[in-house]
């Protein structure tokens, strides 16, 4: 893997964390930085999906608005509506 270093500014409090963190897992600044990195951006890329197909569902209900969905959910919690209304 290729990689490529760049500069980075945070605040002090917030360097000590990380290096309380990275020592305490016996990481360098680095890794411990690249993993949070990672883990982060593959967090993000799945809510993303599940926010893609949340709206596709929206628009196959018909949904067009947050008043829609809080009127639907609303009468499927208090039995108004089935999964298949």
């Amino acid at each position: 893997m290729q990689t490529q270093a760049f500069n980075i500014v945070l605040p002090i409090p917030l360097v000590r964390q990380v290096d309380k963190v990275a020592e305490s897992e016996y990481r360098s600044r680095s890794d411990f930085i690249r993993q949070v990195l990672v883990e982060y951006l593959a967090k993000r890329l799945a809510w993303t999906k599940i926010v893609q197909v949340g709206r596709k569902i929206g628009r196959e209900m018909g949904i067009k608005s947050e008043a829609d969905a809080d009127r639907i959910f609303f009468e499927y919690r208090h039995g108004k509506r089935s999964n298949t209304s």
